[in-house]
């Protein structure tokens, strides 16, 4: 019982410590940068992204939990995807807000997309819940890759 916990508490707390770090690095920008930035009319208010990025990130641990439970060898290659997106999550916010480079970021997030894709396309046929829960988060970052080019457009 408590390894079945670690499968889904671990995960969780991974993708709330690589958003932890990320955020850490967008301090100056958000102070300095970004407001002056010109944006889309459908850009959220400040507060929504941390309320948002909560739910993403509980949703994507979970996700990898699921995978982590099963006890099958279609998975293997599941946490090692998991681990990419992840890293193109948190390399995203370095090239956007401590680099403040918005081509670079879109290019990012368009490959971070197509991973978030296929991750839950291949952990639906382990897990339907694993791949429901990666939907959010998959909404979200097609959200912010048309928030992200408008900033490289208009910027």
């Amino acid at each position: 019982m408590k390894n079945r916990i670690l499968i889904y508490l671990l995960p969780v707390l991974l993708c709330f410590a690589v958003g932890f770090i990320a955020a850490g690095l967008q301090t100056d920008s958000l102070e300095n940068w970004y407001p002056y930035l010109n944006k889309p009319s459908l850009t959220p208010p400040d507060w929504v992204f941390p309320v948002a990025w909560s739910f993403l990130y509980l949703c994507m641990g979970l996700s990898l939990g699921l995978i982590l439970d099963r006890k099958r060898t279609m998975q293997d290659y599941l946490p090692h995807l998991f681990i990419v997106q992840l890293f193109l999550n948190f390399i995203w916010s370095v090239l956007f807000f401590y680099f403040h480079s918005p081509f670079w970021a879109l290019i990012n997030i368009v490959a971070l997309e197509i991973v978030l894709v296929v991750y839950a396309m291949r952990s639906y046929r382990v897990s339907l819940w694993s791949s429901i829960l990666f939907i959010p988060y998959i909404i979200w970052i097609a959200f912010a890759t048309y928030l992200n080019f408008y900033i490289f457009i208009h910027n």
